[in-house]
């Protein structure tokens, strides 16, 4: 009997038998004799399939981080890409943004800096309203921002100017504003308030004639319970302010579930209605039964 080693080399292919005058071709293609005994395994066969093995866990854990990073960059290209149809402003703020309250000041200098610049014409027809925007000094707050956000809602076709019946505009010179619109940090918009013989008690905002005062706490903060990102009460405040400076008064929560009427005062509570910000909804006009109030 002979005895096999694990180091004897394979044995040549078997040789298929050619017509004469051809030489003999290798037939890779048949499977080789099952022999009934295992095949014997080297040390070297052993390395190399410990090596493959290796190999293949290499591949699979570097395609599982390929994978993670791919869907992680997919995330952060999410949160960063506004909804169709509802672009980003330059500013940050606006519908789809993400805005993060951070401290502020809940007294300041008292005295204001206005936006320089004018906004372009916004609206369909009607009469035009100009306004102009200012930030207390110290309150820690960009005007520009300010009145590159002020400027977003009032030019959206979802606020006033969605009657078709006026048109906005921003200008720099107090000479030239039907009337201005303030962010002020509470103390200040208590005082400017009471000047209208209004009582805020430094925690919301108010209009007089004229002064659209928009209490910094709550840009900053919002209100408990509000239920909607800070950029829809922004956008509420500022459209419910506006809209005591057009004329129009306060509005009843129209019943559990429905949206708030822009002129429900939103700040105190929704009465079980859901927040918006917005007096044109779906291209109408949106309102419920006129109520008492400041």
């Amino acid at each position: 009997m002979t005895s096999s080693s694990p180091y004897d080399p394979p044995a040549e292919p078997d040789r298929v038998s050619a017509p004469p005058g051809r030489p003999p071709r290798l037939d890779f293609d048949r499977p080789p004799a099952a022999t009934g005994l295992p095949r014997p395994v080297g040390p070297s066969l052993r390395r190399m399939r410990r090596r493959r093995r290796r190999t293949v866990l290499l591949l699979v854990a570097l395609l599982a981080v390929a994978g993670a990073v791919a869907g992680l960059t997919e995330l952060v290209h999410r949160r960063a890409d506004p909804p169709a149809g509802n672009p980003r402003p330059a500013n940050g703020f606006g519908a789809g943004a993400r805005v993060e309250p951070g401290p502020y000041p809940t007294g300041a200098s008292g005295s204001f800096a206005a936006a320089d610049g004018r906004s372009p014409i916004r609206g369909y027809d009607g009469p035009l309203r100009r306004y102009r925007v200012a930030v207390e000094q110290g309150a820690g707050q960009d005007v520009d921002v300010f009145a590159a956000t002020v400027d977003e809602v009032l030019g959206d076709r979802r606020s006033w100017i969605g009657s078709d019946e006026l048109r906005v505009q921003r200008v720099a010179e107090e000479a030239a504003a039907d009337f201005t619109i303030y962010l002020a940090t509470p103390a200040t918009s208590e005082r400017m308030c009471a000047e209208g013989g209004l009582t805020t008690e430094r925690y919301t905002s108010c209009r007089i004639p004229g002064r659209v005062i928009i209490n910094l706490a709550r840009w900053m903060e919002s209100v408990p319970d509000y239920g909607a990102p800070l950029e829809v009460y922004r956008t509420y405040v500022i459209n419910h302010e506006v809209g005591h400076e057009f004329g129009e008064e306060h509005q009843a929560c129209p019943g559990p579930g429905a949206p708030a009427p822009v002129m429900q005062q939103q700040t105190y509570g929704l009465d079980g209605c859901v927040a918006n910000a917005w007096p044109y909804v779906d291209g109408s006009r949106y309102s419920g039964e006129p109520v008492d109030g400041i």
